[in-house]
């Protein structure tokens, strides 16, 4: 098969990410002698300043991780809990039926700092002030700004100039949107991680110490302080149309920290494939894979309308599962099992027939039957949503035709993902997001905005994410790492809100299934359907909706059609954004290790040697 560039391979080290100065950033930790998790901090705090249009400091992140010390899978939980003050109650005095999708009241803990720190803290070998120099670095002194900031920013100049005037302080230099190319610098951000590091240093003389200084900077001394006052101080116009001030508190800061717990996993043939606990939508992935098990994928080849029509119709039946069943497990009692097990699964699979499916069925899990959300009130809400300056993902749908270098939008994405091996075999998946540049006002002591995944709460009572004090929101996040024979074999993902678990579904058996290696499967023509709920502001049900892109065969798309689907043909590259690292043994026992990245948006790129 053709590919846009060749599969990376090498025995030192392996990075994959969805923009190349992370990719490199890693890298260069792993050629000085750091290991995988040294360097996924790293790069990922550099995702932080040079893709600030789909994450951001004050964002989270899932990681999942293979220590080969431990020899064990480990899930970091990055996803930071709602604020006490956060009631549904309070939403519905101010006549709301959502959570608003931008501005301050749905703010979470920010939990990516926290996630990268004890990762680092337990299983890294570099010091603080070391991981954090490149992301400074990049801050303090510019980065290359890629197309797609420049039309995110544009897209939301109005709310900037008008409403959001510290943003345009950053974002709008000399009252201008960067231009593609040029070099952008963010020194508050630049100065709150410098004084983070400054302050470990002071705090302890070894790597462990200052690590927890910076922990203990975040989210009880000066940024959690900081938050807390803006928070408090700060009325911020969002989706309502009104101003509002925040909910989020120190005292909501200093009560959390990351979760590492074990994953949940799957067999599918040769291999095992884990993901993070339901309070994403991990799970997703696995069940897809559950009911495909038996579907002959291997009969039909990657671009035939057998395999879209058997992977969407099972994604159909996965997403109205996570629709009905899925929340966080410290408040609702868990439906993994259930979901996972096999006689489940099967009996999911054989409502699979040779027609698209226009109905969203949630499944009975243990003769309990499924609760769904009220999906007319999310219809009342976008009937008078107002959308001008985007909807709760920075996905710009409608850009301004002003200046010759807005190029039309090319695909659509809200996250990053980095995958690390080193050489030792330790591998590293994560997947960052929140706190994009348009998702509230910059802080500006702190140089950053905070995140909103509060939003992907509902303020009905009684569902599995229904919005709580205190309780994780079900995020769309989901980084996956794979065995294969039992040993650890590839770390993968891709960004896109509710095509994250559909897009690597379809990457992963391409690979596994039809044997097509990283490249080949991340090049493959792809597509997402739309048959749920979005999982973002204004949370828009779509049903029997598939986009394909429109390198399938027109045979492809007019089976799919005749099938029942309702297919929108996008651009040839408009769908997925995978990056993926692979390490296996070859007849000597040596450990060989490969990467591909997606070649969509020009901008993601797989190194190593």
């Amino acid at each position: 098969m053709f590919t846009t560039r060749p599969e990376i391979a090498g025995t030192f080290g392996v990075v994959s990410s969805t923009h190349w100065l992370a990719s490199q950033t890693a890298m260069s930790v792993l050629e000085r002698g750091g290991n995988a998790f040294d360097a996924a901090v790293a790069g990922g705090f550099v995702l932080q300043v040079v893709e600030p249009h789909l994450n951001g400091a004050g964002g989270e992140v899932p990681i999942l991780f293979w220590s080969e010390r431990e020899r064990a899978i480990r899930s970091v939980c990055g996803q930071g809990p709602a604020p006490a003050l956060a009631d549904p109650a309070l939403f519905r005095n101010m006549g709301l039926d959502l959570v608003p999708g931008i501005g301050l009241l749905p703010a979470t803990v920010p939990g990516a700092f926290g996630a990268w720190m004890t990762m680092l803290r337990d299983h890294g070998t570099w010091t603080l002030a070391d991981v954090m120099a490149p992301a400074i670095a990049y801050a303090r002194d510019g980065y290359p700004v890629v197309p797609r900031i420049s039309q995110a920013i544009l897209a939301v100049r109005e709310l900037f100039e008008r409403e959001w005037r510290d943003s345009a302080q950053v974002w709008l230099p000399d009252g201008r949107v960067p231009r593609p190319g040029s070099l952008h610098v963010q020194p508050g951000l630049a100065r709150t991680y410098t004084r983070i590091v400054e302050e470990a240093q002071s705090a302890g003389s070894t790597r462990v110490q200052q690590i927890d200084a910076a922990l203990h900077c975040w989210y009880r001394g000066f940024v959690a302080r900081e938050i807390d006052r803006y928070c408090r101080t700060q009325a911020v116009r969002d989706t309502t149309g009104e101003r509002h001030t925040g909910l989020l508190r120190h005292e909501d800061m200093a009560g959390w920290q990351a979760d590492v717990e074990a994953p949940l996993t799957l067999d599918f043939g040769r291999y095992t494939v884990a993901k993070c606990d339901i309070w994403s939508q991990g799970p997703v992935f696995l069940q897809q894979l559950g009911m495909l098990r038996h579907a002959g994928l291997e009969d039909h080849v990657p671009t035939s309308p057998g395999f879209v029509h058997r992977i969407a119709e099972a994604a159909k039946l996965a997403m109205a599962d996570r629709m009905a069943w899925y929340g966080d497990p410290r408040f609702v009692p868990s439906a993994a099992a259930g979901l996972l097990d096999e006689t489940y699964l099967r009996e999911r699979a054989a409502l699979i027939g040779a027609a698209a499916s226009t109905e969203i069925r949630p499944g009975a899990v243990a003769g309990q039957p499924a609760r769904v959300p009220d999906l007319a009130a999310a219809e009342r809400t976008l009937q008078a949503a107002d959308i001008r300056f985007g909807v709760g993902e920075p996905t710009f749908a409608a850009l301004p035709p002003v200046q010759e270098w807005a190029e039309r939008e090319i695909f659509v994405g809200d996250t990053c993902h980095l995958d690390v091996i080193d050489r030792d075999g330790n591998m590293v998946a994560a997947t960052p997001s929140g706190g994009w540049l348009s998702s509230s006002p910059v802080i500006p002591a702190l140089g950053f905005a905070l995140n909103t995944r509060l939003q992907m709460t509902w303020l009905e009572a009684g569902l599995p994410n229904s919005l709580a004090p205190g309780k994780r929101p079900c995020t769309t996040l989901s980084p996956s790492l794979a065995l294969r024979d039992g040993e650890p074999y590839m770390v993968f993902g891709t960004p896109g809100g509710d095509q994250q678990d559909q897009w690597s579904v379809a990457f992963f058996l391409r690979h596994a299934v039809h044997g097509m290696n990283l490249q080949e499967a991340i090049d493959a023509p792809a597509w997402h359907i739309d048959h749920f709920p979005g999982s973002f502001w204004p949370r828009q049900t779509v049903r029997n909706r598939i986009s394909v892109e429109s390198r399938f065969p027109g045979e492809t798309i007019d089976a799919l059609r005749a099938a029942g689907h309702e297919v929108r043909v996008g651009e040839p590259w408009s769908e997925g954004r995978m990056s993926a690292c692979s390490r296996e043994r070859d007849n000597r026992g040596r450990l060989v290790l490969r990467a591909g990245a997606n070649p969509r948006g020009m901008q993601g790129y797989a190194v190593g040697r």
